[in-house]
């Protein structure tokens, strides 16, 4: 697959430090507490040490989270196996599967698909900015059909977000 996103500019998931860095001490933590539990007990050979080295590096790879990045009309997901782009000015469907830990499903018309958790638009006004402007033109050009309901409810859970952290801050609730 090709990436043929502009090289303007690009806005990224200012919260992604933070999980990172929640992935890497625990990790860190197990890899060292299984070190610690089997080196007091007597037990550590190379053969174990290889165990928990593998045990952390596997823990390290499903806490981390995917690296979300968006421009003018795409959206990239970067996980630590694969990265997926999308063009949102031209998305054909838009769907969101799960109640619990939802997830957002966005195809465009290349047939390139890409899944994020609707929780990092949340906490990222600017992504969604660049989401929400390359489904406007989707709109305008007739390729987005099916989904413009869930991105018009996630719209509004997110400007109602929004409205309440600078009431708050304002101190007007």
């Amino acid at each position: 697959m090709e990436d043929r996103r502009p090289r303007g500019r690009a806005a990224g998931d200012r919260t992604w430090r933070g999980g990172a860095r929640l992935a890497v001490c625990s990790a860190l933590g197990f890899g060292g507490l299984t070190f610690a539990v089997d080196w007091d007990a007597g037990t550590l050979s190379p053969a174990r040490a290889l165990l928990w080295v593998t045990l952390s590096a596997a823990i390290l790879v499903m806490l981390l989270p995917a690296r979300v990045t968006a421009g003018p009309g795409w959206l990239a997901v970067r996980g630590p196996l694969r990265r997926r782009t999308v063009r949102t000015d031209s998305l054909v469907y838009v769907g969101q599967y799960g109640d619990v830990s939802a997830h957002l499903v966005l195809r465009d018309t290349r047939g390139n698909r890409l899944e994020l958790d609707p929780g990092v638009l949340h906490a990222n006004p600017l992504l969604w900015h660049e989401l929400d402007t390359g489904v406007r033109r989707s709109l305008e050009r007739g390729t987005l059909r099916r989904g413009t309901e869930v991105l018009a409810r996630l719209g509004h859970e997110i400007d109602d977000t929004n409205a309440r952290a600078v009431l708050e801050a304002s101190g007007l609730t």
